[in-house]
């Protein structure tokens, strides 16, 4: 048997794998398909560690007839071939949502990587942290100009390997004047940059009768369009380089929750772009990874009580008449209150974050998605997206 990975896709694939084999019961809406597909992550994995069983290898030359031996064929090259690389045999797990990861890491050297929203939260903090592993890292930040607080502590390093730059991702002129900046910087721009990470976001809550559709967009053109923008902007480093591209998704690009929909929108959008983008840069060498973290909402200061509360009145000002007397302002009110208490009830600590990005940059097999999140998301993203959807809802909305 070989040695663990963790990737929370590779069950997945398994899952498909099963149905393109015609096994009973993995027809999807089948009524024993749901319970089979949780039963295969469940089998296949140790809480996300993910090993590929030696029947796997074998099944292709036992299975008679040509269809049979053809699909199984197919699927266990597949299988074998999408596998994330070990983790080592036996490695522990970390308590809450810490992961123990290869050891099996690239030398860092001179190797350059720029980050996107570095003026506080996830980006401040990896700015910081890829600085102290040796990169030279390139902290785009959207106060720059404005001599932000988290752009002051950036610059107070005062270190010729971590650089402040203006940085809108919504701006394209902004975009390719940082592609430029770059460029210039790099002692062999023929050798491309090493690492993107596209951490740039916003974020947002309320009902769909509640949000208007300038918010949709606002959020949109920042968390899906800017990550985007920037990707194409700096593939052709990227590329010269075989580098790494990390976009931050979040658990909400795996299941949608009510009171978010403009945020899962564009997180659902992020995951699609980034697999689409895994399958045309593999054969260039290119790794594409994602990060997915849980409720770290408290550690990232998005919210206190009082900005939620601001934009909640300003939402319930805003709101069509009719919408205001169907609903009524206790219902909202109800609904502010449940928001303000997912707010606090976060993780504080954001370092799983930070070293999940810092292996997809440095391991030689990072991983295709990483799952920084106490176990409680963790669980209820797999109920979600394995079980049938009307057992799911019951669970967790009825």
């Amino acid at each position: 048997m070989r040695p663990r990975g963790e990737d929370a896709a590779f069950a997945e694939r398994l899952w498909t794998s099963l149905y393109f084999w015609g096994i009973p019961g993995s027809r999807p809406g089948s009524p024993a398909g749901g319970l089979l597909s949780s039963a295969v992550w469940w089998l296949s994995s140790g809480r996300g560690v993910v090993s590929v069983p030696w029947w796997l290898r074998v099944l292709p030359s036992a299975c008679p007839g040509p269809r049979p031996r053809a699909s199984l064929a197919f699927a266990h090259c597949f299988l074998l071939s999408c596998r994330p690389e070990p983790l080592g045999r036996g490695a522990p797990l970390l308590p809450g949502s810490r992961r123990a990861f290869s050891n099996e890491v690239r030398p860092v050297g001179s190797k350059a990587v720029l980050v996107t929203g570095c003026d506080s939260g996830f980006g401040f903090s990896l700015a910081k942290h890829l600085h102290s592993k040796g990169f030279l890292v390139f902290a785009g930040c959207l106060m720059k100009d404005q001599g932000g607080d988290g752009v002051k502590e950036l610059d107070g390093l005062k270190s010729d390997r971590l650089r402040t730059i203006q940085l809108n991702v919504c701006k394209g002129e902004e975009v390719e004047r940082v592609v430029e900046v770059v460029r210039s910087s790099l002692e062999d721009p023929e050798k491309g940059m090493w690492g993107l990470v596209n951490n740039a976001g916003i974020s947002t809550f309320g009902e769909v009768e509640f949000t208007s559709m300038e918010t949709y967009k606002e959020v949109a053109e920042v968390n899906l369009w800017g990550t985007v923008q920037m990707t194409k902007a700096f593939l052709p480093l990227i590329r010269r380089a075989r580098g790494r591209i990390v976009n931050i998704s979040s658990m909400l690009g795996r299941m949608a929750n009510p009171a978010r929909s403009p945020y899962c929108i564009t997180k659902f959008g992020v995951e699609a772009f980034s697999d689409c983008l895994r399958y045309e840069m593999y054969p260039l060498g290119v790794k594409v990874s994602v990060v997915e973290p849980g409720n770290f909402i408290a550690a990232t200061s998005l919210y206190n009580p009082e900005r939620i509360q601001a934009i909640a009145d300003k939402m319930w000002d805003e709101l069509p008449e009719v919408v205001r007397k169907d609903y009524g302002r206790k219902y909202f009110d109800e609904k502010i209150a449940r928001m303000q208490a997912y707010c606090n009830s976060g993780s504080t600590d954001i370092s799983p974050v930070v070293s999940a990005v810092t292996h997809a940059l440095t391991s030689r097999s990072p991983y295709t998605r990483y799952h920084p999140m106490d176990y409680y998301w963790w669980l209820r993203m797999q109920i979600m997206t394995h079980l049938p959807g009307a057992l799911s809802d019951r669970i967790y909305i009825h």
